[in-house]
């Protein structure tokens, strides 16, 4: 639901905050106080037009902000499927006019005002007069029609499948209809690509045995530089040399066995003399080490010749070798594919005949069933629009059939109205009265009402050319729509402000000679006193209060 509106610097209104509630909300106030501006600042926070010339002071910024709290999952997922999160199952919409440009924002991330308009489609209808809602777009029509029947809904789901196999086999046959020069051409490309990777025979970590060698070869010299050096160091062909002084050690240490026998002393000459063989070893070893780093310089050639070749194909087939013998699969595949191509052709083409066949099946079925919904659903609307003070009203939706089938079926649908005797039926849209069509929308909101998770609905104007028992029948209908959604009107008749779960006054103030325009939540006293002047106006009497206290006791 809209939690709250925030508007600054825009018309009469400096700055405001205003914070809904459930149910339903009215908004009243004198004529000329600014509720139109209220709406409007909606309207502009859902993607209508904001421009400078709206600011009430243009040297500054104007923002309009709604807040929503989102805990419907399914409102969730079509938000998500739009790439808009709801953190902590809220979604904050800021519009903010800054010096010539506008600045759209949802929740963190700057937006095009399209996807604001997309977003705020999901969260809110807004029905005011020269307002475009989603109600009025032909193209929701149809949606209207599938959601008032699950058997619709499941048939949806079978055409769409069938269209979707349909389109597959199209695809597939629009992929390989080639010409015999494109097909003599692609064959030999795939045969040439084929024999390069089957000539290279790479084997499994080969390239990687390649670059160690590679690396070796290349570091060779500085290599047995700095093991020909340690070799030394350690080595016994030199006095001076480790080796040689160890010997000369070993020999040493092994007379203490002429003067002493303890265990100390066997220790020592025991530990030396293994150090000594220790050292032995490791120069061997770094001897062999440094044997194993002399390559024939052909090897170096070589290596860089075959690490080329892999590397060539990698740039071409994959960055691995997995990639380059997958693809070597995928190739031979598409070969064999070839050489078969004009039986595989005449087999898809059988296929995509049943395809075709199932599909129009299903897509005639489906029509049928939204014929039968859509009849069902404009007879509930056209009871509620009866009970609306529309007395002669005619209601249907009107069927024509696409070019072709979609993966939405066949049908093209808008709802058709006459409200006057002897008045051709129009398409909705063409509606022109402002009252009118907010209640029009009103009686389809109630009718869907289990159907529609749109959570909040505005109206604006719904008590247009309405008075006693029809303005008491617009205020039943709001109220039971309100149990399963947010509703925010403004309203000039006491039957619906009476009907209120949260009342507004919009007040319009003068001071230090400027105009403002300002909201406050009413409650008890305030409320039998507003409702009181819209019944009597100035002149607010005992008997108009009890009439204001009698209507909110209904």
């Amino acid at each position: 639901m809209l939690q709250n509106i925030h508007i600054k610097n825009l018309a009469l209104i400096d700055e405001l905050d205003i914070n809904l509630g459930d149910g339903l909300n009215i908004l009243t106030g004198e004529t000329g106080a600014g509720k139109s501006i209220i709406v409007g600042s909606i309207g502009i926070g859902l993607g209508g037009r904001f421009g400078r010339d709206l600011l009430r002071n243009p040297d500054k910024d104007g923002l309009v902000e709604l807040i929503f709290s989102v805990d419907n999952e399914n409102v969730k997922k079509r938000l998500l499927a739009i790439d808009v999160e709801t953190p902590d199952d809220m979604v904050i919409i800021s519009r903010r006019v800054s010096g010539t440009r506008a600045i759209n924002r949802l929740n963190d991330a700057t937006v095009s005002v399209s996807k604001l308009r997309e977003a705020a489609e999901i969260l809110i209808n807004l029905h005011a007069q020269h307002e475009q809602t989603t109600l009025l777009k032909e193209s929701h029509h149809l949606m209207i029609i599938d959601s008032s029947d699950d058997r619709v809904t499941a048939q949806k789901e079978v055409v769409r499948k069938a269209y979707q196999s349909h389109k597959e086999i199209i695809d597939r046959i629009e992929e390989l209809n080639l010409d015999e020069g494109e097909r003599e051409r692609k064959v030999d490309f795939l045969q040439f690509q084929i024999e390069e990777i089957e000539k290279a025979d790479i084997k499994d970590g080969e390239d990687e045995e390649l670059e160690e060698l590679y690396r070796k070869i290349k570091s060779s010299h500085d290599i047995t530089e700095i093991a020909g050096e340690v070799h030394r160091i350690t080595g016994y062909d030199e006095s001076s040399s480790a080796g040689s002084s160890f010997s000369r050690a070993c020999q040493r240490i092994r007379e203490l066995e002429k003067y002493d026998h303890s265990e100390e002393a066997e220790s020592l000459i025991s530990t030396l003399s293994d150090i000594d063989s220790l050292l032995n070893d490791f120069n061997r070893d770094i001897s062999e080490y440094m044997k194993n780093m002399e390559f024939d310089p052909a090897l170096l050639d070589e290596t860089e010749r075959r690490l080329d070749t892999i590397n060539n194909l990698k740039a071409k087939f994959g960055p691995s070798v997995d990639d380059i013998n997958s693809t070597l699969v995928s190739l031979k595949a598409e070969y064999e594919e070839l050489q078969k191509l004009d039986e595989i052709l005449q087999n898809l083409r059988a296929e995509e005949k049943k395809s075709n066949e199932l599909l129009m099946k299903e897509a005639e079925n489906l029509t049928s069933l939204r014929k039968e919904a859509a009849e069902a659903l404009t007879a509930k609307i056209k009871e509620a629009l009866l009970s609306l003070n529309f007395s002669e009203v005619i209601f249907y939706a009107e069927f024509s059939e696409l070019d072709s089938v979609t993966s939405n079926g066949k049908d093209s649908v808008s709802f058709m109205i006459s409200t006057n005797v002897g008045e051709k039926e129009k398409p909705l849209a063409s509606v022109a009265s402002g009252g009118e069509l907010s209640r029009v929308m009103l009686a389809i909101k109630s009718t869907l009402a289990d159907k529609d998770e749109t959570p909040t609905l505005v109206f604006d104007e719904i008590d247009v050319g309405i008075s006693g028992i029809t303005a008491q029948k617009v205020a039943e209908m709001m109220k039971t729509l309100s149990k399963t959604h947010q509703i925010i009107s403004i309203t000039h008749l006491p039957q619906i402000a009476a009907a209120a779960d949260n009342h507004f006054l919009i007040e319009k103030t003068a001071r230090e000679g400027k105009t403002y325009t300002g909201i406050r939540e009413i409650k008890d006293d305030e409320v039998v006193q507003e409702i009181a002047r819209i019944l009597g106006g100035e002149n607010i009497t005992e008997n108009v209060l009890n009439s204001a206290r009698e209507m909110l006791c209904h």
